[in-house]
């Protein structure tokens, strides 16, 4: 009789390996922690270098925030959500856009047809930024913002939404993600030539810096990485060096890496092996506070702090048996928790599917306050902490990153790597030798190539209507037959001027622009036509 696909995995893992393919042992004794040193290594909660958390009380003190990715087709119909899961118990906004959007096109551009809310919000407008938020107290909620090569254009016309509500910029909370150096890597949405995008990036780093404390002006974001196939160290490594890319450059913009560094932030995946993505983020937090404090000089603690946001695994979920995704979601959830992120989007069951329902986005939010409020895992700070395979995985998580920031360096830096095709190679490679085992069922996805069964599923589409694409070209038509169109053009020259003077920081030209109700799209443009667009080379 033929093996069945358990046996032959169960044959295979004689020797266990983590998703990174680390050699996993039997068991674990003090002598796999040879010279493990508990004050250096380990530390206490909330003392450097924080490997237990960034705070002594951790969730005793406050639970994380939750923080649920949300966005489609208008303004007004994402209002309603963001109204829906704070009603619910959501503690923090998160917004997802469009397509356009995320590439700095307004949504009566002809590149936009066909993708107009579908997988966000469309906003091409501050009226847009206005109607996505009316009736949300911005002073009173932090808003993060998946956005990145017009990241600085967005989060003006956020800063001119707070201003038009009576919110001061100082008062105004909330995160930008910013992060164009893994767009190069994995994620694909980029406008300009890295140079350019990097000037940006510091331009919003030295703003906040003086103009909006309370806001991180940077998301240094492995999500994204993991997303594309990485392995759970190729996402540590490549995060943390972009990260020190970011912090370089803005030490040489002349800013004092204590003025900015305690607003830095970063964002990681939580995916399934639960104990490696829990050594993961213990690792990030060790490896980054050494960072700091050793390579940068750094001499306030809040800097070597590495704050983070995670999200559960998008490219985990399965489009067979869709309530398999709660579980899933659950054990990364859980990881998460216990590796001790500061907040927290749950993904829902039917993201494989179509955008989330109501339903299937309260049941995702339903499992972070079940986790919070009964599971017990929030009494005791890092309660995982000691534990031989814990300790020993997260030692080893550092070691291997620590080889790729070497390899890193070698080939000249992250931007070197980049235009080689460094990033995008390992990248590609993980990801392949990840589905090679799927399909030869070394790796089981249960559902998928395992205990799959015949079955109609049945689940309410969200599906974003054609009319929405209409209905965002009426209102860029009121806008543009409203405003002050020689104040725009203005405003718009002013911007061009600067984009083509070396050191001069573009951030109030931008809002000077937004003020004016300039579209997303005519500033964008403006920037094209200085700083050109970036066309990624063909690598095999």
């Amino acid at each position: 009789m033929s093996m069945n696909s358990r046996e032959r995995s169960n044959e295979r893992k004689q020797e266990f390996y983590t998703n990174s393919w680390i050699r996993v042992k039997k068991v674990y004794t003090e002598e796999d922690l040879p010279g493990f040193d508990r004050k250096t290594k380990l530390g206490d909660p909330g003392a450097y270098p924080f490997v237990r958390g960034i705070h002594e009380n951790m969730y005793r003190g406050r639970i994380w925030t939750m923080r649920m990715f949300s966005g489609f087709g208008t303004p007004e119909e994402t209002n309603q959500r963001y109204k829906f899961l704070l009603k619910e118990g959501e503690t923090g906004l998160s917004v997802a856009f469009d397509l356009p959007t995320l590439y700095g096109y307004d949504s009566d551009h002809p590149l936009s047809a066909g993708e107009v809310g579908k997988c966000g919000v469309a906003i091409s407008s501050l009226d847009d930024m206005k109607r996505l938020f009316s009736g949300i107290p911005l002073d009173k909620v932090t808003t993060s913002m998946t956005i990145n090569a017009p990241a600085a254009v967005i989060w003006g016309m956020y800063l001119v939404t707070g201003e038009s509500s009576g919110v001061k910029m100082e008062c105004l909370g909330g995160t930008i993600q910013n992060d164009i150096l893994k767009e190069y890597q994995a994620q694909k949405e980029w406008i300009f030539p890295p140079e350019h995008h990097l000037r940006l990036i510091i331009d919003t780093i030295e703003f906040a810096t003086k103009h909006v404390p309370r806001w991180n002006p940077i998301s240094i974001s492995g999500y994204h990485i993991r997303e594309a196939g990485s392995t759970a160290v190729q996402e540590l490594a490549f995060t943390l060096a972009n990260g020190k890319t970011y912090v370089q450059l803005a030490i040489e913009r002349g800013l004092n890496v204590d003025d900015f560094a305690p607003r830095l932030s970063f964002f990681f995946n939580s995916h399934n092996n639960f104990f490696e993505e829990i050594a993961k983020m213990r690792a990030a937090r060790r490896i980054w506070a050494r960072t700091m404090k050793e390579e940068f000089g750094a001499k306030n603690p809040r800097s070597w702090w590495l704050r983070f946001h995670t999200q559960t695994a998008g490219c985990s979920l399965t489009a067979q048996q869709p309530e398999n995704n709660i579980v899933r979601t659950t054990i990364q959830a859980l990881a998460a928790v216990l590796g001790g992120t500061q907040s927290l989007h749950t993904n829902s069951m039917d993201e494989a599917w179509a955008l989330p329902s109501e339903k299937a986005v309260r049941i995702a939010l339903r499992t972070q306050q079940i986790i919070a409020y009964e599971s017990g895992v929030t009494d005791t700070v890092d309660p995982l902490g000691g534990s031989y395979y814990v300790e020993w995985l997260t030692d080893t998580m550092e070691e291997e990153c620590m080889k790729y920031f070497d390899r890193i360096e070698e080939i000249g830096g992250v931007v070197k790597g980049i235009e080689t095709g460094f990033f995008q190679r390992e990248i590609a490679e993980a990801a392949y030798r990840y589905q090679k085992e799927i399909e030869r069922k070394e790796r089981i996805i249960v559902g998928v190539n395992e205990y799959a069964i015949d079955e109609k599923i049945e689940i309410p589409i969200l599906k974003v209507r054609e009319e929405v694409r209409k209905r965002q070209i009426q209102n860029l038509k009121k806008t543009r037959k409203e405003r002050n169109n020689m104040k725009v053009r203005d405003t718009l020259d002013a911007l061009r001027k600067d984009c083509e003077r070396e050191g001069v920081n573009l951030m109030p030209s931008i809002l000077n622009a937004v003020r004016a109700r300039a579209t997303l799209g005519e500033i964008c443009d403006v920037m094209r036509g200085v700083f050109g667009e970036y066309r990624e080379s063909v690598m095999f």
